[in-house]
């Protein structure tokens, strides 16, 4: 047998959870450090996954794992990854440490309860270790997600991921401006419920898609199952013959919960409260790390499950993106927030990588999944520096801002860096991943490519308008006295910014890996990229 190098991956963070809640009250430091210990230790066996990859290996996965669970109802402990969840995976393990630390001291027990007794060591309450042991078990369910090629019980880690971001939110949320305890207690209360019943009623109803599909399995392959392999071999072979009608239903219900958690416009709204309420590391967290696997499984599930009715769908959902990247680019210009103004931006980032995976082209799906990267390195220098930004002013509010340039220099040359970042200027990652999705796009509906570029006008003036007014002019009296990034910060934010310059001028290392998995769920739903029109081509001579 195999080295279980996948369950491993997965099983680091949730063995170092249950170790950082278990440290004594009195030992926060150790907590946040043993926390991070484990999470350079799985950014170490994402790493390790990342060298055994061989993208030019033949099948769809590789250093799978499977074994009997539930042998009554065909559940399998079954796991393996391709490029995009390889390299996801990598995403979300490199992005857990630098969360970690930017929040070093988010849930110290004085930020969290202002109790100066709980500050002492001597209250047997321990924020602080809940706090890590949280994002650790985060971080967990996520990867064994991105694993996860049984239906079943990817569906059991995408909804159990939920509970605790629901007590991140509610319980370690944000605490600036000038709101009292018990109204800033509501709000984020209301942002960490709202995020819940959204994804559970969304999860709901994918429940029910994954007892009809394990239904149809067992009615025509006489029993049933719900791996992936399995279904989609049975499919190609002519065993399990879907019926359009079922087809698209089993699709809309494993769809809804995916674009509940993407999010796709209209089931957005939960987003700018959760980002909003919770901290910036947090707020990273659930944008840069949790939400990919939304658009993950979009491409993993829904277009290889059901590839006839993913094409059926794709019209409707174009549109549904087009409106997600002009919704959310406008509304972020008009934000007083910061933190709801990159929330909004995210919106609009989501409704391009939706767009590039249902293009049905190589580029767009291809642009697709490296945004899914970019978009993630990106929103996480933004917001991490603005939530540094935040935490010294006491403010989320843009107007509270202005001259911070002069006082604090290296703070807005980073904040400048990741706003570039974010409306994707040539020279940074999330251009590339960009340009691409826009091609694959105009390759097959020119119509909506030629909206979808609104976005990026859009992007440059909410990201510009942001810069102008907390960074520049007369430095407000409330900033003058404001410090610089310390060490703890640049330790945070240098990496990203590099890597955000290494990836705008040479991807060729990510995109290696992710292309194959791209061909692959091409062939699955039987699509070509279009061909150039003949008499075009001969005018154009």
């Amino acid at each position: 047998m195999s080295f279980p190098l996948l369950t491993l991956t997965a099983a680091v963070p949730a063995v170092g959870a249950v170790a950082t809640a278990a440290v004594p009250a009195g030992r926060r430091t150790a907590a946040k450090w043993l926390a991070l210990a484990f999470s350079l230790a799985t950014l170490v066996l994402a790493a390790v996954q990342l060298v055994r990859f061989d993208p030019d290996a033949k099948g769809p996965f590789q250093l799978t794992e499977s074994h009997a669970w539930i042998k009554d109802f065909g559940v399998r402990y079954e796991l393996g990854v391709d490029g995009i969840a390889v390299v996801l995976i990598a995403l979300a393990a490199l992005l857990i440490p630098f969360i970690m630390l930017a929040g070093w001291h988010d849930a110290d027990p004085q930020a969290v309860s202002g109790s100066s007794s709980a500050a002492d060591g001597s209250s047997r309450w321990r924020p602080t270790q809940g706090f890590f042991a949280l994002i650790l078990m985060v971080e967990a369910m996520v990867v064994i997600s991105f694993e996860a090629t049984d239906v079943f019980l990817f569906y059991i880690f995408f909804e159990a991921m939920l509970i605790p971001m629901y007590f991140l939110i509610g319980g370690f949320g944000d605490r600036t401006g000038e709101r009292t305890e018990g109204d800033a207690a509501a709000q984020r209360s209301y942002a960490a419920v709202k995020f819940l019943l959204y994804n559970l009623v969304g999860g709901l109803i994918m429940l029910a898609a994954v007892i009809g599909l394990y239904a149809v399995t067992a009615d025509q392959l006489g029993t049933g199952t719900f791996s992936l392999q399995e279904i989609v071999q049975a499919r190609a072979a002519g065993k399990l013959d879907l019926a359009t009608t079922t087809e698209r239903a089993l699709f809309l219900g494993f769809f809804f919960a995916f674009a509940v958690k993407a999010p796709l416009w209209p089931l957005h709204t939960w987003l700018p409260n959760a980002m909003g309420e919770a901290t910036a590391p947090i707020a990273v967290l659930i944008t840069a790390v949790v939400d990919k696997v939304g658009t993950f499984a979009m491409l993993r599930f829904c277009l290889q499950l059901f590839p006839e009715a993913s094409k059926w769908a794709t019209p409707v959902i174009v549109v549904l993106s087009l409106i997600s990247i002009l919704y959310g680019a406008l509304l972020a210009v008009g934000q007083r927030d910061i933190k709801r103004l990159v929330a909004y931006a995210s919106i609009s980032h989501f409704g391009f990588i939706v767009l590039g995976i249902f293009a049905m082209t190589s580029q767009g799906q291809s642009g697709a999944t490296l945004y899914m990267v970019n978009h993630g390195i990106s929103t996480a220098a933004l917001m991490l520096v603005a939530g540094f930004l935040i935490s010294r002013r006491g403010s989320r509010l843009i107007a509270d801002y202005g001259g911070v340039q002069k006082v604090a220099p290296v703070l807005a040359g980073t904040f400048l860096v990741g706003g570039l970042a974010t409306l994707s200027l040539p020279g940074l990652a999330p251009f590339v991943s960009e340009f691409l999705v826009l091609v694959g796009t105009f390759s097959r509906y020119p119509a909506a490519g030629v909206v979808a570029t609104l976005g990026i006008v859009l992007a440059a003036l909410y990201v510009l308008v942001l810069y102008q007014r907390t960074m520049t002019g007369p430095v407000k009296e409330e900033v003058r006295g404001m410090p610089d990034l310390r060490a703890r910060e640049l330790v945070v934010v240098t990496p990203l910014i590099a890597l955000l310059l290494l990836l705008g001028v040479y991807p060729k290392p990510v995109t290696e890996i992710l292309d194959p998995a791209v061909r692959h769920t091409m062939s699955q739903v039987h699509e070509a990229d279009p061909q150039p029109d003949v008499n075009d081509v001969e005018a154009a001579k």
